[in-house]
């Protein structure tokens, strides 16, 4: 062989591995695009995820006190009905007491 043919087949393969490069390379920057774009939805997605367990955090600590406070006018509640039921009972043995009386008479 020639050296023209020799010194063609050479630069035909060097262009030959550059354009494979160049299209390795703007797929790989392609590809990378995409992973760019799914980083920045998951990221998005991460932000909007704490957003609403923050949120659900402070309905928890919301709910909670409303259930303290519940429970407080329970407890409340249940002391005046027993008050209520001391003063009934009382009341009952005094009209026991009042009727036997009578009755003794």
């Amino acid at each position: 062989m020639s050296n023209t043919i020799q010194t063609a087949l050479k630069v035909g393969a060097v262009a030959g591995l550059m354009l494979l490069t160049t299209g390795c390379a703007a797929d790989m920057q392609s590809q990378i695009n995409d992973l760019k774009e799914r980083v920045d939805r998951i990221s998005a997605d991460a932000s909007a995820a704490k957003s609403t367990a923050d949120a659900a955090g402070a309905n928890v600590s919301e709910a909670r006190q409303m259930a303290s406070a519940a429970q407080s006018t329970a407890n409340q509640a249940l002391n005046a009905a027993n008050q209520s039921q001391a003063c009934c009972d009382a009341t009952n043995e005094k009209i026991d007491r009042m009727f036997q009386r009578s009755q003794s008479k």
